[in-house]
């Protein structure tokens, strides 16, 4: 893939940190929406570039500062990240902030499929995932130097707020569904219980890398929407898959994934609640909730694409899903509304 990286100016950037080193080679990483990634071979070193893409920026976007910042605290303890290296802030180098950290060998799958994986080690991998997630979420912020990592408290009040203004800020039409749809959480947003964790903010197969043989997370990625946030959040997003089709950025909907051994999202939930330090519910809510986000974030999106700014070559493509994840939390709503009203539904 094509880049546009100043190699002679990393190079000499580089020489400083590893002294002895030669050839570099660069190699750009596909996937990701936001900030560009690339492979560096540099000698004997094999390491990774995380780069703010160029171009005007919305104020605390791409904040890679962040992601490096929470990797190399969460580093200290058991949350499986990679080792990061040097964060570099002067825009005289490569013209943008950007880090380097450690390349790990492993499997990153690009949809919740998981193809070639047998089904034994797909439904483990999909455990591991929620044991993961509650290992995070276990990890107090203040412990590890994160306690001012954000604001603690009415985290879904912020957020509805947050993402509400980036869709009324939109450049592109209005989306009818995602009106409903945030119409809908804000009012059923829930009142703050006092639950704070380092949240994620997009916990999904994608943003995880597997071990090479085991069915095992050796590493979590992409932390640039990391905060402190609340854990019912980042389980709620992980719920997505099982609520979204394979063309709706790689869900389950649709498919035969139990026969695959995915395990159902009561057994996923489970796995993460045997795990976690709290018991607090998942409700129809947080999974509303995680669409709505996500909808909104295809929105900056479809802005980005039609400003000629975004990462991905494939972001014109992807800016549709915003309304297609709108009308899955929305179908989420009107489900969930029958299964109450019916005695059946799983969560309050």
């Amino acid at each position: 893939m094509e880049h546009d990286l100043d190699l002679t100016a990393l190079e000499r950037w580089l020489s400083q940190k590893l002294p002895g080193q030669a050839a570099l080679h660069v190699t750009q990483i596909s996937g990701g929406q936001s900030n560009p990634t690339y492979r560096l071979d540099y000698g004997s070193e094999r390491l990774v570039l995380r780069i703010k893409p160029a171009g005007p920026l919305l104020p605390g976007a791409h904040a890679i500062e962040r992601e490096f910042r929470v990797m190399h605290a969460l580093g200290a303890a058991e949350v499986p990240v990679p080792t990061v290296r040097w964060l570099e802030e002067d825009r005289t180098i490569l013209g943008r902030p950007f880090y380097v950290m450690d390349w790990l060998d492993g499997r990153v799958f690009p949809d919740a499929s998981m193809q070639g994986v047998s089904h034994d080690a797909r439904r483990e991998m999909y455990l591991d995932s929620a044991r993961s997630l509650a290992k995070l979420h276990a990890v107090r912020p203040e412990t590890i130097g994160l306690g001012d990592y954000g604001r603690p408290g009415n985290y879904f009040e912020r957020q509805i707020a947050r993402w509400s203004r980036q869709c009324r800020e939109s450049t592109g039409p209005r989306i009818p569904a995602l009106d409903e749809l945030t119409t809908w959480v804000t009012q059923h947003c829930h009142a703050d219980d006092g639950a704070v964790a380092i949240s994620h903010g997009d916990f999904r197969v994608g943003n995880i890398m597997f071990h090479p043989t085991e069915p095992r997370v050796i590493a979590v990625l992409d932390w640039e929407l990391s905060t402190l946030g609340h854990p019912l959040a980042d389980l709620g997003f992980c719920a997505m898959p099982w609520n979204t089709a394979p063309d709706e950025y790689g869900g389950l909907l649709g498919t035969d994934w139990a026969a695959d051994g995915i395990p159902t999202l009561d057994e996923f939930v489970a796995e993460y609640q045997r795990h976690a330090i709290t018991d607090l519910p998942l409700t129809r809510f947080h999974l509303a909730f995680a669409l709505f986000r996500f909808a909104a974030i295809f929105v900056g999106i479809a802005d980005r694409a039609r400003c000629g700014n975004a990462t991905s070559a494939e972001a014109a493509k992807l800016a549709p899903l915003a309304e297609r994840f709108a009308q899955r939390g929305l179908d989420i709503v009107e489900r969930s509304g029958q299964q109450r009203r019916a005695g059946l539904l799983w969560t309050p």
